[in-house]
């Protein structure tokens, strides 16, 4: 299937995002009054029970070492709003170097991993899953330090959950989420 990239990171561009319904229909843009960040700063934080399991170094980090493992990974929930068509999309985007795989590994077996959109400076985080307890907040703690080395301007998570509220996540409303992302925008920050 053939899918109009330049058209979907305009959408994305614009401060929208894709999502389909839980059982996989109506695939269509949304956008919040209220958007989800996390912190690139010194707002970000995170329990000293994982400054533990950091301090251990048990997982190592890579980046697109298996986009597709990640992506089904993100998908695999009993109800999910990616759908095949979504997986479909982020897959092109990938392919295209649009989108990412931000992973943890323990040894050879992937233990968690963040599926994301980079455009400009702006991470927009798409989802996360673990495999192996911690693995996603490990993924979590250290994109942010990548994100941080190469000067972002924002990480969007787009929507609030207590699990990214446990790390400082905060939430601005559409006007600010804007002006930020057109800084973004204005920027060009490498990924590796």
């Amino acid at each position: 299937m053939q899918f109009d990239i330049p058209a979907i990171i305009q959408g994305y561009a614009q401060g929208y995002f894709l999502m389909a319904d839980d059982d996989g229909s109506n695939l269509g843009w949304y956008s919040s009054r209220d958007r989800t960040l996390i912190p690139l700063d010194e707002r970000f934080h995170y329990p000293r029970s994982l400054q533990r399991v950091l301090n251990q170094e048990r997982f190592r980090v890579a980046v697109n070492q298996d986009f597709a493992a990640v992506l089904a990974g993100c998908a695999d929930r009993e109800s999910t709003w990616i759908s095949q068509e979504l997986q479909e999309i982020y897959w092109a985007l990938y392919e295209a170097g649009w989108a990412y795989s931000f992973e943890t590994w323990q040894g050879d077996q992937l233990a968690g991993g963040i599926l994301g959109i980079v455009i400009g400076g702006a991470f927009v985080g798409e989802s996360m899953f673990y495999r192996i307890s911690e693995g996603s907040k490990v993924a979590l703690v250290k994109l942010v330090e990548l994100l941080r080395s190469r000067n972002f301007v924002l990480f969007d998570a787009q929507m609030m959950n207590p699990h990214l509220a446990r790390f400082g996540a905060y939430t601005v409303l559409d006007h600010h989420y804007q002006m930020l992302f057109k800084q973004a925008l204005q920027r060009q920050c490498s990924f590796p």
